[in-house]
C-alpha cells in the first residue's frame, strides 16, 4: 500500500534519496574569482541538441550570480572528491581553498580530478517548486573513464561497485 506522507519532509526527503544520483558542481568565473554550487539532481536530457539539466534551490544566494555567467563548467565529481563537493556547497568560508581547479578562456570553470567536465551555457530556466529546472547547452567536454563517479544516496556519498550479471 501506498503511504501518503502527509506534508512530512522526512519522509518525502527519504523517498527521493532511495534514488541514487551522480553529484556534480557548477562553477565559473565571475570578476576573476571562482563561484560555484553543488548539485546532485543532473540529469542528461537530449543528444540533440546537447542538454543537460541540473535544480537549483530558489533559496540559494550564489545561483543568481552564477546565472549570468556566460558559460558554466558542469563537474561530474569522482568518488575521491566528496570532501570538494561539500567544500563547495558550504556558505560560508573560502569555497575553493586548497582546490585545484581548470578555467576556460569564456570563465567555466572545472575541478580537476573529476569524471567529467561539461562547458555549458544557460540554455533555460523553469520555475519548479521550491526549486528552479536549469537547462544547460553542452558546448564542449571531456570525460575520464578512469575516474569512477562519486554517487549520492540515502543521504551520503559513495562509490559504484561492479554487479555481477
Amino acid at each position: 500500500m501506498l503511504e501518503d506522507h502527509d506534508g512530512d519532509v522526512r519522509k518525502l526527503k527519504e523517498a527521493f534519496g532511495a534514488f541514487a544520483s551522480g553529484v556534480t558542481t557548477i562553477c565559473a568565473n565571475q570578476d576573476g574569482a571562482p563561484i560555484g554550487i553543488s548539485a546532485s539532481s543532473f540529469v542528461a536530457v537530449s543528444i540533440d541538441p546537447p542538454l543537460v539539466s541540473v535544480c537549483v534551490q530558489r533559496t540559494s544566494t550564489t545561483w543568481p550570480t552564477l546565472a549570468t555567467s556566460p558559460r558554466l563548467g558542469v563537474s561530474v565529481l569522482g568518488v575521491g572528491q566528496s570532501a570538494a563537493c561539500r567544500q563547495i556547497a558550504a556558505r560560508d568560508g573560502d569555497r575553493f581553498a586548497g582546490l585545484e581547479l581548470s578555467t576556460t578562456d569564456d570563465g567555466a570553470v572545472f575541478l580537476v580530478g573529476a569524471a567529467a567536465w561539461l562547458d555549458c551555457s544557460v540554455h533555460e530556466i523553469v520555475p519548479a517548486g521550491d526549486h528552479e529546472l536549469v537547462l544547460l547547452a553542452v558546448h564542449a567536454l571531456r570525460t575520464n573513464l578512469d575516474i569512477a563517479p562519486l554517487v549520492f544516496h540515502g543521504s551520503g556519498f559513495h562509490a559504484l561497485s561492479a554487479v555481477g550479471e
